[in-house]
């Protein structure tokens, strides 16, 4: 995973490499079909020699062909470049406490805070806090709760396990399941990108993908 600083540094020289590679690929296509050209014309058949439209028609096909290959090159070059803006942008997210898809609990002074996204009103909603093996810790009954998003502290300072916790949230309206989505609260320790894509490190997690950010706090 490259850090915001090295992945800036690295977009000016990821551009010229690739527009030289871009060249490079056009100028071998082009020799190439030279090459079948001539070759072509010489075994051609006399009686029976390539039309002007012919040649007109696979002149196109290679200029196309040459065209789509700079366009595809250049695509590339701008999707690096956008990664790297945004690697710098997010920079400004480390230090800060954020939202990310995950139901594992980060301890924090004691406490471990948590949030879900309910997509419907409940009438009954229930955090069950989870030990890593998947044993009850703990049961916070919150109630009736509208759409949208909701968070919860549980008192961890009792808590004495190996590992951190987790969360599990059952939703219900009318006895019907309601969906929901859990959310951990977390801080950012560093920005990268891996794979073209910016990535997020977290204190209490492995890296996550920047898209699996809901909020910053």
């Amino acid at each position: 995973m490259l850090s915001a600083t090295s992945s800036a540094t690295s977009a000016t020289n990821t551009t010229s490499s690739t527009s030289t590679t871009a060249a490079s690929d056009a100028n071998a296509s082009q020799d190439r079909f030279l090459k079948l050209l001539v070759a072509q014309l010489n075994n051609q058949d006399p009686m029976n020699p390539m039309d002007n439209a012919q040649m007109t028609s696979q002149m196109a096909q290679i200029n196309t062909v040459t065209g789509i290959q700079q366009v595809n090159e250049t695509l590339k070059s701008m999707a690096a470049q956008f990664t790297s803006l945004q690697v710098l942008q997010g920079a400004s997210m480390v230090g800060h406490n954020v939202l990310v898809e995950s139901n594992t609990l980060t301890r924090n002074a004691g406490v471990a805070s948590g949030a879900l996204d309910l997509e419907g009103k409940a009438d009954a909603v229930k955090v069950e806090i989870l030990s890593p093996g998947g044993q009850v810790l703990d049961t916070l009954n919150l109630g009736a709760l509208g759409a949208g998003r909701h968070s919860f502290d549980w008192d961890a300072a009792s808590y004495q396990g190996t590992g951190e916790p987790s969360f599990k949230v059952t939703a219900t309206l009318g006895g019907k399941a309601v969906t929901n989505t859990a959310l951990a609260r977390d801080t950012v320790l560093s920005v990268g990108s891996d794979n073209g894509a910016m990535t997020v490190q977290l204190q209490g997690r492995a890296a996550v993908a920047y898209s699996s950010v809901k909020a910053i706090l």
